[in-house]
């Protein structure tokens, strides 16, 4: 899929490697970038999109469910911008249907 310096060899995994790490510093990422960051990225991304963690762990080719949800990176912001249930309650309207009428 990627031929190497040979048409009939691979890329290696050092050419991978180099070429994340000087896209990163063409990008000013300064924090350490791997290939596997990539991966982690990518499945952050579907993730946030609202993407099934079912189909995700069919694009990472895990076999257990388990190891897909302990890869994913959810972002923080994600997480706390996520609105509760209870938020869109009605706090009046919701103590008049709990609270015994008089």
């Amino acid at each position: 899929m990627f031929p190497g310096g040979q048409p009939d060899r691979p890329i290696s995994v050092k050419s991978i490697y180099l070429a994340c790490r000087s896209a990163a510093r063409k990008a000013h990422i300064t924090k350490a970038i791997h290939p596997h960051s990539l991966r982690h990225a990518f499945a952050t991304h579907l993730l946030e999109a609202g993407c099934d963690i079912r189909k995700i762990q069919l694009l990472l080719g895990h076999a257990r469910l388990e190891t897909t949800a302990r890869y994913l990176h959810v972002a923080d912001l994600a997480v706390r911008s996520t609105t509760s249930p209870l938020e869109l309650l009605d706090p009046i309207e919701l103590l008049q249907t709990i609270l015994p009428k008089r």
